[in-house]
């Protein structure tokens, strides 16, 4: 579904600096696993020159946050803490060649950790920016002034990439208001128009009446849908599972009694005819085997 780079793959597939650093004397810890990504970094520091000798990490996440706490450990490693400070989630993206823009967020929970972990080693309490705003996302547990600062720090102008990088937003829509007038407020007027979601009329070919879904709301619809198809395929000893999703195009496997089945060509076109109409956009599913040749 995402395009992402040798070096994301790499990192993730090979993490560098991964597991527990007993000698730590800075550590930090941000995200939460309810809400789908959490890291602690674990940092050395040379107390006479405050130069970071050593970096691990833990993470619960997706590939994209593997890769980035990797990435920052390798960024942080013979930097003196202040040099660490000025590291931008940016430069996190940028050392990994690039992230995916729905994959953002989690490079800014690199550069959360980092702070959190240098504010530990220094004696002081860190506060999130999570605990000094108005709570605008309360799928995502998302403030103001985490947007705030996200929006400033990364120059966003419209909700679709405020839920990139933070999440905000990408659960549904009723925080949508909220955040594009935190995206005004900060750009100014100037952008108004851009950070309301845009009014596109709907292709002939499309299903109408229904908001466009963000990135998030549309891969959790599509979840939703099979789960909720899978106890019909079940009970005739079938199953089906969500492979990967690119564009239009909804790749899933079919098994047990479902595979290679004569009906499997009909299997295949109710699930899609049921993907329609929850997504409200024509989409195709197609099997698992498609996506090798694709």
């Amino acid at each position: 579904m995402w395009d992402y780079s040798e070096k994301v793959q790499e990192y993730f597939f090979n993490p560098k600096n991964a597991g527990v650093l007993a000698e730590a004397n800075g550590v930090g810890e941000v995200g939460a696993i309810s809400c789908g990504d959490a890291l602690k970094l674990m940092l050395k520091i040379d107390p006479d020159t405050t130069i970071i000798t050593e970096a691990r990490f833990q993470t619960f996440g997706c590939g994209s946050a593997i890769a980035s706490s990797s990435a920052l450990t390798e960024i942080v490693i013979g930097k003196t803490i202040d040099e660490a400070l000025k590291i931008s989630n940016q430069d996190i993206a940028d050392f990994l060649g690039g992230l995916p823009p729905e994959k953002m967020h989690c490079s800014v929970m690199g550069r959360e950790a980092l702070q959190a972990a240098v504010a530990n080693y220094r004696g002081e309490t860190w506060k999130d920016d999570h605990e000094e705003g108005d709570l605008v996302c309360k799928c995502f547990a998302i403030d103001a002034v985490m947007i705030e600062h996200t929006v400033r720090a990364n120059s966003l102008r419209t909700i679709e990439e405020v839920a990139n990088y933070t999440k905000a937003g990408g659960g549904c829509s009723a925080c949508h208001e909220k955040i594009e007038d935190i995206l005004i407020a900060v750009n100014g007027r100037l952008y108004a128009s851009e950070a309301k979601p845009a009014k596109v009329r709907p292709a002939a070919s499309e299903m109408a009446g229904k908001p466009k879904l963000t990135n998030y709301q549309r891969i959790r619809k599509i979840e939703e849908t099979l789960e909720a198809i899978r106890p019909s395929l079940q009970r005739d000893h079938g199953d089906v599972t969500l492979v990967e999703v690119d564009g239009k195009k909804i790749y899933v496997e079919l098994t047990g009694a479902c595979r290679g089945c004569s009906m499997e060509a009909a299997t295949l076109g109710g699930v899609q005819q049921k993907l329609i109409e929850a997504l409200g956009e024509l989409v195709q599913v197609l099997p698992v085997a498609a996506l090798a040749r694709a």
